[in-house]
């Protein structure tokens, strides 16, 4: 993801039709956007667009929809490894890749087993690297099937193979944050930070930009925090903006990712609120959660001077 030092890489929903299939207007429609609220990147595939309850056939031709409607506009990521198999890890990293993106992402739940211990992960990657010839490769420490969280050692490792260009942070933990950016220090490499909390201290450290389920409500305030987080003429604004992300985390995640597709509904995307991830109902705590959420941005919006509210 070379194209910008600093930007909002957004993790892709997948829009369904009520009966269950992939509506791809519905997937133009989200990816435009995205576009047009200043993402510098695109990740399809990925946990947020239910990829585990996706074909193999579904999750190529997403990700190759999702390259045709960007258009060259900005990079795009996909996940990659689905099987414990590394052969079968190896062909579909090559499959995927041939859809045009930029890199594979690597899941580190998918290298090793939970009880294994990281000493297999490293055979694994090295292995899997070894099997794919000269693709570029990330990672994501996806909480599915279980959170794998790399140690900066193992990162600067793997980083300095030359293969590995992007990984999606989700450690939460800001000074292995920062250890894992000094490992990498001196490559062509972007950390894409996934947890808000501490967004803009992990801009300031040196992370490459965000990449957060957040932006599936408000792409445009994450895209903002990436160009002004070290706006001295913006601090008080920047502080602002950081604070509703800390205020607002815990709702933007219950019901998630139902209750997102539900709130870009009221921003008027014409997308269902179908999921294949279990139920489809969406609580009535939930609405009263959303219908607050919409009121406190309305208010970051005027702030920020942003032509339209929501």
């Amino acid at each position: 993801m070379k194209k910008s030092p600093k930007g909002f890489i957004p993790v892709m929903l997948t829009p369904f039709l009520k009966d269950g299939t992939v509506d791809y207007d519905g997937l133009t429609i989200l990816t435009e956007f995205y576009l047009s609220s200043g993402a510098s990147g695109l990740f399809a595939n990925c946990q947020s667009s239910e990829m585990f309850e996706l074909t193999d056939q579904e999750r190529l031709d997403i990700t190759r929809h999702v390259v045709k409607v960007a258009n060259g506009a900005v990079p795009v990521v996909a996940a990659g490894t689905f099987s414990r198999d590394l052969s079968q890890q190896a062909n579909f990293v090559k499959q995927i890749y041939d859809t045009g993106i930029e890199a594979v992402i690597i899941i580190t739940g998918m290298l090793a087993k939970k009880d294994e211990p990281d000493d297999i992960l490293n055979k694994n990657v090295f292995e899997l690297i070894n099997q794919t010839g000269a693709i570029p490769l990330g990672f994501y420490e996806c909480p599915v099937p279980y959170k794998r969280v790399l140690t900066a050692e193992q990162l600067g490792e793997f980083v300095d193979t030359g293969r590995i260009i992007y990984h999606k942070d989700t450690c939460l933990d800001l000074n292995l944050v920062k250890a894992k950016l000094e490992a990498t220090k001196g490559h062509s490499f972007g950390l894409y930070d996934a947890y808000m909390g501490h967004a803009v201290e992990s801009l300031k450290a040196g992370s490459a930009g965000l990449s957060c389920i957040q932006g599936n409500y408000f792409p445009e305030l994450v895209t903002w925090l990436c160009k002004n987080y070290n706006n001295s003429e913006l601090t008080w604004e920047v502080d602002q903006v950081q604070q509703f992300f800390i205020d607002n985390m815990q709702i933007m995640h219950e019901e998630y990712p139902v209750v997102g597709k539900f709130f870009l509904q009221r921003r008027g995307l014409n997308i269902s609120t179908f999921s294949r991830q279990g139920s489809n109902l969406i609580s009535k705590k939930a609405k009263a959660d959303m219908h607050k959420l919409q009121h406190d941005y309305n208010q970051i919006h005027q702030l920020l001077k942003f032509e339209n509210k929501i």
